[in-house]
C-alpha cells in the first residue's frame, strides 16, 4: 500500500496500544519499515537510532539471522503444537529447563504465557489456587508499589500503579494495595539506608494494617520501568525480600523489563542473590523476535497446586502458551546472549552508557542522571535547586520526543519528564558515541525554544556552587 493509503487505513482500523485515540488519529501513524542492528528505517526512509530496543525488549539487536533460521527451521517441521491434552513440543520443554538451569535457585518450574501481562496475570491465579489448596483462603490481598507496572489485563492493570491503566477501568480492586516508591531523588530520606528502612516499615505497616493472614504476595520490578526508570539502592531488593519471608507472604520479582541482562546479571534479582517465591519474564526472553513470557515458581507453590485436588486440573491455560516457534526461538536468543557474547557486550558498555549519563547531569534541563547496566533515565527539571518540575501544560516530553526523531534518535519520553533508555545490548561504541551525540543535541534543540528557556530557571554561578 502507499504510505498514505497506510496511514489512512491506520486511523481508521488500527487501535494502538496505552495512547489518546483522538491524538492519533489527528497526528498518523509513523510506519516502521525496516531494521537492522541498532537501528530502524522508517516508511519515509528516515534512519533512526533506537535506544529503547523497540518496547524494552529487542535486546541482541536487528535482524539477527540465526534467530530467523531458527524460526523457520521450526515452522517448517513443527509450526505449532498445543500444551494441553499432555501434549509438548521439544524446543519448549528445552527452554523450560533452561530457564530453570539460569534462573535464581528458588525456581524450579516454569509456566509460558505470551508476554508480561498475562504472565503476572498467570502469577496471580497461581497463587489465588495456591492459597485456596493450601487451605488458606483469606490471604487474597496483594501489594505492589506506586509507580509500578505489572501490565494491562483486567487484574494485572491493577497492581500496575500508574493512572492511565486505573482511569475508567474499575481498578484498582479492592484487594489491591501500593505502597511508595523507591524513588531516591524525590524523598526526604537521610541516605540509602533510611530509604531502604522506610519501604521496610511501610510493608510492614501494610501488612499489619491487612493482617497477614489475609496478605497473599508483595509484586515488585527490581528497577521500575514504566514508572520512570526508578532505580531503588542496593540492598532495597533483598531487605524487601527479607521481609516478606518475615512476614509470611510471597515475593514476586517481575523481570518483564530487567531481566536477560538489562541491569547486568542475568536476572537483576541475580545481582543481590535474591531467590522469589515467584519471577515473571517476557520481553527479552525472545528479544522481541515472537511473543513469550513466563512464570517461574518454587517447588513448594507447583506442589500446593499439584497436591490440590488428585482428580481435578488446574484451570488455567492459554492456546499459544509453550509454542514451540517462540520457545525455538528464546532458546537462539539464550544462545545469543551466552555463546553469542551478548551479555558479555552489554556489561562491558555499561560503564560507557553510565559516562554519557554522568556527562548530561551538566545540561540546564537536566536535574538528575540513574542508571544500572543498560538501563537508565534522565529527569528534566525546571529548577535544579528545588527540583521543581515543567508545567504540564508546556507538553516538554511531546517536545523532546518530536526533537529526537528530527535528530533520528528514538528512546522513551515519559510524561513527567523523565527521559528512559534501553540501547540493545549488542550495541557498539559506535552506536553509544552517536546515541549521546544526537541526545545532546536534542536537548540543545528543546533549550533553545523560547517558551522551554522562559520556564527554565538557569543557576547562577553562585548558586551552582
Amino acid at each position: 500500500m502507499p504510505i498514505q493509503s497506510l496511514i489512512e487505513a491506520d486511523r481508521k482500523h488500527l487501535i494502538h496500544p496505552v495512547i489518546n485515540y483522538r491524538t492519533h488519529e489527528a497526528r498518523g501513524v509513523t510506519v516502521l519499515e525496516s531494521a537492522r542492528g541498532a537501528f530502524l528505517r522508517d516508511a519515509a526512509g528516515n534512519e533512526l537510532l533506537d535506544a529503547f530496543s523497540g518496547l524494552w525488549c529487542v535486546n541482541v539487536g536487528y535482524g539477527q539471522q540465526s534467530i530467523v533460521d531458527a524460526a523457520t527451521a521450526q515452522m517448517q517441521k513443527l509450526p505449532y503444537a498445543t500444551g494441553y491434552f499432555h501434549f509438548g513440543s521439544e524446543p519448549a520443554i528445552e527452554l523450560a529447563q533452561k530457564l530453570v538451569d539460569v534462573s535464581p535457585a528458588s525456581l524450579q518450574h516454569v509456566y509460558f504465557t505470551l508476554g508480561g501481562s498475562d504472565a503476572v496475570d498467570s502469577a496471580i491465579r497461581f497463587i489465588t489456587h495456591y492459597f485456596n489448596a493450601t487451605g488458606r483462603p483469606a490471604k487474597k490481598h496483594i501489594i505492589s508499589l506506586e509507580r509500578g507496572y505489572h501490565g494491562s489485563s483486567s487484574t494485572s492493570a491493577g497492581l500496575t500503579a500508574l493512572p492511565a491503566f486505573h482511569r475508567n477501568f474499575d481498578l484498582p480492586l479492592p484487594t489491591q494495595h501500593h505502597l511508595p516508591s523507591p524513588y531516591a531523588y524525590r524523598n526526604d530520606f537521610a541516605d540509602d539506608a533510611a530509604l531502604i528502612a522506610g519501604s521496610v516499615a511501610a510493608l510492614e505497616a501494610k501488612v499489619a494494617e491487612l493482617g497477614a493472614d489475609h496478605v497473599a504476595a508483595f509484586f515488585c520490578e527490581p528497577i521500575q520501568g514504566s514508572g520512570g526508570v526508578i532505580v531503588p539502592p542496593v540492598g532495597w531488593l533483598t531487605a524487601m525480600r527479607n521481609t516478606c519471608r518475615k512476614l509470611g507472604i510471597l515475593f514476586v520479582a517481575d523481570e518483564v523489563i530487567t531481566g536477560f541482562g538489562r541491569t547486568g546479571p542475568l536476572f537483576a534479582c541475580q545481582g543481590e542473590n535474591v531467590e522469589p517465591d515467584m519471577m515473571t519474564v517476557a520481553k527479552g526472553l525472545t528479544a522481541g523476535y515472537a511473543p513469550m513470557g513466563a512464570v517461574l515458581m518454587s517447588d513448594e507453590i507447583y506442589q500446593g497446586l499439584a497436591d490440590s485436588d488428585a482428580e481435578a486440573v488446574v484451570g488455567h491455560g492459554h492456546t499459544y502458551s509453550a509454542h514451540p516457534v517462540s520457545a525455538a526461538i528464546g532458546l537462539e536468543v539464550m544462545r545469543l546472549y551466552h555463546e553469542g557474547g551478548i551479555l558479555a557486550n552489554g556489561v562491558a558498555h555499561a560503564p560507557r552508557f553510565a559516562r554519557g549519563l554522568d556527562a548530561l547531569l551538566e545540561h540546564p534541563l537536566v536535574g538528575q542522571q540513574r542508571y544500572r547496566g543498560l538501563l537508565g533515565a534522565l529527569e528534566l527539571v525546571a529548577d535544579k535547586d528545588s527540583k521543581a518540575r515543567f508545567d504540564p501544560a508546556l507538553k516538554l516530553s511531546e517536545k523532546i520526543a518530536a526533537a529526537a526523531y528530527d535528530n533520528r534518535l528514538i528512546f522513551r519520553a515519559f510524561g513527567d519528564n523523565i527521559l528512559g533508555f534501553a540501547p540493545a545490548l549488542s550495541y557498539t561504541g559506535d552506536d553509544f558515541d552517536l546515541l549521546f551525540e544526537r541526545l545532546e543535541k536534542t536537548l540543545d534543540d528543546v533549550l533553545a525554544q523560547p517558551d522551554v528557556r522562559a520556564a527554565l530557571k538557569l543557576r547562577t554561578p553562585a548558586a551552582a556552587c
